[in-house]
């Protein structure tokens, strides 16, 4: 599920660019922002087992305040997020299936739909499909990229580079969404509590095993995108489309430039399915992470708000598409931008929590994880200080 979430804008887009943009010069970034969240991330189902309870209760247990910090903060992004990963969505399916090229009208059939498979499903559905859809792209992907590399008779550049500071905003948006926004873990302490309502309660062991697993997936799925961004399209002086079917097709093209023509239908499925899990998703994780939120703040816990909430977003999300549609890449800046100056609040809050009072001590991380969590708050916090004071 944390591979579902976090392959999509983050990886398709954001790395693919970097590789284009930069060649190999931002694998630092992407190297060092993965280590550096890894802990706060894997803090969502550490806690979750050993509680029972979500972040969002562990939040509320260190003050109210950093509830409503977090209620606030998700309602200034989640539509943006939204109607980000289904723009990039409704592009692939305006490229592939040609029903329509309107990018509006493929976002709303997208929307509604993921939301008729959430209702009807519910989390079973999505866990299965999102395991078949991981896998698909894993193979299609590795395979691409290897292709790429046996085709490339140049040495390949490792200098690594820190952009100018004309590219210092790209930068920041591709640590804010690499491999995800910090958040995400709030959205893993819930589904891990949602898998273990499945079947027999899995062990912390095997629950950070599979998290540990999606997220080694993660990291290597971020290096082919960039690989294929630099070895097919750095130094071609050929650049990004910013329209939706137009970045698709580009992003396809990659893939086929590799593969060949004959795997067009194979690599575009494979792209479209990847963004439609991220769209699953995020539609998915919103609700039920606000329907608690909610729970919490206003003593409702008789009460679940998930639908409520899906029915908020989806027309959030809908608006966005009729009446913002043209602020479409700024949107997406701003969410990014946001997700990363947010970053070390939850790293902080997700560190404290586990290392409270609240978490077991038998739960709570060892010496090294710790080191690693102070070290990567150091990181987040000095980076963003760093951003905000070169505005």
């Amino acid at each position: 599920m944390f591979a579902g979430a976090a392959i999509g804008v983050s990886h398709l887009v954001q790395s693919t660019r970097a590789g284009a943009d930069y060649g190999w010069g931002l694998v630092w970034a992407l190297l060092l922002i993965n280590l550096f969240k890894y802990p706060f991330f894997q803090y969502g189902p550490r806690y979750s087992q050993a509680t029972g309870e979500t972040l969002l209760d562990g939040y509320y247990k260190l003050g109210k305040g950093y509830l409503w910090a977090y209620f606030i903060l998700n309602m200034a992004t989640m539509f943006t997020i939204q109607s980000a990963v289904t723009i990039v969505t409704a592009g692939l399916a305006a490229t592939l299936f040609g029903w329509t090229t309107d990018i509006v009208t493929w976002g709303i059939v997208i929307t509604l739909s993921c939301s008729f498979i959430l209702v009807l499903g519910k989390y079973q559905w999505l866990d299965k499909l999102i395991k078949v859809i991981m896998l698909v792209l894993a193979v299609s992907s590795i395979l691409a990229v290897s292709v790429a590399f046996m085709k490339n008779d140049t040495p390949i550049p490792l200098e690594q580079i820190f952009p100018e500071a004309s590219g210092l905003l790209f930068l920041i948006a591709f640590l804010g969404w690499m491999p995800a926004p910090l958040d995400i873990s709030i959205w893993h302490s819930i589904w891990t509590l949602e898998k273990n309502k499945m079947s027999t309660k899995n062990s912390l062991k095997e629950s950070l095993f599979d998290f540990n697993v999606g997220y080694i997936a993660t990291i290597i799925l971020a290096l082919c995108f960039l690989g294929l961004g630099a070895l097919v399209m750095y130094g071609s002086g050929s650049q990004f489309s910013n329209q939706g079917g137009a970045f698709a097709q580009q992003l396809i093209e990659l893939y086929t430039s590799s593969l060949g023509q004959a795997a067009y239908g194979i690599i575009g499925i494979a792209a479209f399915t990847t963004m439609l899990s991220t769209t699953l998703t995020t539609l998915d994780a919103s609700p039920r992470a606000m329907s608690r939120t909610v729970q919490l703040l206003f003593k409702k816990e008789h009460r679940n708000y998930y639908l409520h909430w899906m029915v908020i977003l989806t027309l959030g999300t809908a608006s966005i598409f009729f009446f913002l549609l043209s602020e479409m890449g700024q949107l997406v800046q701003i969410a990014t931008v946001l997700s990363f100056i947010t970053a070390p609040l939850y790293a902080f809050l997700n560190y404290r929590l586990v290392t409270s009072e609240a978490m077991p001590k038998k739960y709570q991380p060892k010496i090294g994880l710790r080191i690693l969590s102070i070290s990567g708050l150091l990181f987040l916090t000095g980076f963003t200080l760093f951003y905000l004071l070169s505005l």
